[in-house]
């Protein structure tokens, strides 16, 4: 494993937001039909529940994979996608406020957004029209020194002028009139709005995922009252400025969530939603079996936060419910990351044979079966899940099948000159993690490696523990197992590898110990600057191999996204960023 700086973003967090295949016997008309005649009906109050809470309502800062159903519904974006359960036509990206997807120009380094007539701000004074400006101001607001976005290291270092602009918001004292002061003072180089209709962005490398990221709500655009407030704060919430159908009414943190229609929102300049409800309410602090309770017996309609469990699954599966239904997310639930910065073990685990010996001795089949079997899990072996353009399947280690091999394990250690290996295993104390934990646990013993499980609370497991290095390099842990969604749809691997898999110096938050591979790095520089995505996927395929080939990490299982609701919602299709069926688009029954 080499190191060397290369021109590769660094995001903060992770986020996710692929939604690809559907499965099951759920259809877009959703269960329990599709109104008279099929035909829409408008009103009506749509019920969602929720364990928890949105990670954030300032559309800048979202990096929670749920809480895009609700930017969806009120805040509008560059580009985004249609709702649909067909794989293709949920995945291409299609304008949003912007007229049409841009196409690269200046050998890639620089696109130009029109922006579509009618789409207004519901703001105090009435409505406004959205314009060039406002995108840009939602760009500079990425990097605000009270909170950044979490996804905003793609942005960062990829469009001109951004970082040094960034640089200087750095030392912006975290107060409103400062970092006002300061976005309406300064300008990012690379983002051009000559006239109120039109932004062109310079990159400073080209970028075949560029527009991609603009689907992002962290690219959305953002009103002049936005600066009146501390991102996020309470007041900037009671004071959030929507541009798409729906507005807050009510938020009770952690509690309850009303959304009303935006009278300012005019339905014939939003080509994607079709708002037929009157209005959302989230009802949160629900556990998922009292959920499905709701669901089933027609008190709620829709899941925020919450899939159904294995049990569930089992029963839904049993008796044919079309109103269940599962689709792949690209991402990668459990894989095992491996502390190659610890000294435990007189350091054994820096041996690459050692490393090998863990890909040979864990059982993916048995944590399949803990995770509800093969309906809703799949062994995995590299760093890509299902449905990234780079994901193939492949056997980097073994036949391919998940099964163990302890004496090939134990062969492995022996040839390493190993005699004793004792791991911590640390694991999140929540739903079926225990159960993966000792899972994992029992096949390691097979192969003659003992280990150490303690749980560690789940609000601290990434927060406080993980994302710690000083854990990883004093040795708190030797393995630990974690899960990896993609951050936007279909061409998204760059958000799996670069956060995770490089590393330039600066230490990321999910690069656990600081993994780097040159040769990956440059395979990765020339994916993103592919003609096409299937030179771009045989590209990311290759870095994938050789990733593995360093075994940084044991791949072990993609889950699969539960969805289910209740009888009377219909039309119930995906939105890709939420993975989830699509509030401004299903109609109620009744």
């Amino acid at each position: 494993m080499t190191r060397k700086k290369i021109s590769l973003l660094a995001p903060l967090v992770m986020a996710s937001a692929v939604a690809l295949a559907v499965t099951g016997c759920s259809s877009a008309g959703g269960g329990g039909g599709d109104g008279e005649a099929g035909e829409p009906r408008t009103g009506g109050t749509l019920k969602v529940l929720s364990n928890g809470d949105a990670d954030h309502i300032d559309p800048q800062l979202v990096a929670y994979v749920p809480s895009n159903s609700i930017t969806r519904v009120i805040s509008r974006s560059i580009l985004s996608y249609e709702t649909s359960n067909d794989e293709a036509e949920r995945t291409a990206l299609v304008g949003d406020l912007a007229t049409e997807v841009p196409e690269p120009a200046d050998d890639g380094l620089s696109y130009s957004i029109t922006l579509r007539d009618g789409a207004t701000w519901d703001a105090a004074d009435g409505a406004r029209p959205i314009v060039s400006a406002d995108i840009e101001r939602g760009i500079k607001r990425i990097c605000n020194p009270h909170i950044g976005a979490a996804l905003g290291g793609y942005f960062i270092s990829l469009i001109e002028g951004m970082a040094e602009f960034c640089e200087g918001f750095s030392s912006v004292t975290p107060e409103v009139e400062p970092m006002k002061d300061y976005i309406e003072s300064n300008d990012i180089s690379g983002i051009e709005t000559p006239d109120d209709k039109t932004v062109i962005f310079h990159l400073v490398e080209p970028a075949s995922d560029f527009t991609s990221m603009l689907s992002l709500p962290t690219a959305n655009p953002a009103p002049i009252e936005a600066l009146d407030y501390i991102p996020d704060s309470p007041e900037y919430r009671n004071n959030f400025v929507a541009s798409g159908p729906y507005t807050i009414a009510e938020h009770k943190p952690d509690v309850k969530m009303t959304l009303e229609r935006n009278p300012s929102w005019e339905a014939d300049s939003d080509p994607l939603r079709k708002a037929y409800v009157d209005s959302i309410e989230m009802t949160m602090g629900v556990e998922v079996d009292a959920a499905m309770q709701q669901l089933q017996a027609g008190s709620a309609d829709l899941l925020f936060d919450l899939q159904p469990g294995p049990a569930n699954i089992q029963q839904l599966n049993s008796v044919g419910d079309d109103k269940f239904s599962t689709l792949e997310n690209g991402g990668v639930d459990q894989f095992l990351w491996i502390n190659t910065k610890t000294d435990n073990n007189d350091g054994a685990l820096q041996k690459l044979e050692v490393r090998q010996a863990l890909q040979y001795a864990i059982d993916k089949t048995a944590v399949v079966q803990v995770m509800g079997g093969e309906d809703i899990a799949s062994v995995t072996n590299g760093i890509f899940g299902p449905g990234i353009n780079g994901y193939e399947e492949y056997a980097p280690y073994g036949d391919g099948s998940g099964k163990a091999d302890p004496e090939k394990a134990k062969e492995l250690l022996a040839e390493a000159g190993v005699e004793s290996l004792t791991l911590k295993f640390p694991y999140r104390n929540l739903g079926s993690q225990p159960d993966i934990a000792q899972t994992v646990q029992a096949s390691l013993e097979e192969a003659g490696i003992s280990v150490e499980l303690f749980p560690v609370p789940p609000t601290d497991y990434y927060a406080n523990f993980m994302t710690n290095h000083e854990n990883a390099t004093s040795g708190e842990w030797d393995v630990a197992l974690v899960g990896w969604s993609p951050d936007w749809v279909g061409g998204a691997a760059r958000s799996v590898f670069q956060p995770q898999f490089s590393f330039d110096g600066n230490p990321q938050s999910y690069n656990y110990v600081d993994y780097n591979n040159d040769e990956a790095n440059e395979l990765a520089a020339q994916a993103l600057a592919a003609g096409s995505p299937e030179e771009a996927g045989k590209l990311w395929h290759q870095v994938d191999q050789v990733v593995m080939a360093d075994s940084p990490i044991v791949s072990i299982v993609a889950k699969k996204k539960a969805n289910y609701h209740s009888e009377r919602v219909q039309n119930f299709a995906i939105y890709s960023l939420a993975q989830n069926g699509d509030w401004a688009n299903v109609w109620l029954s009744e």
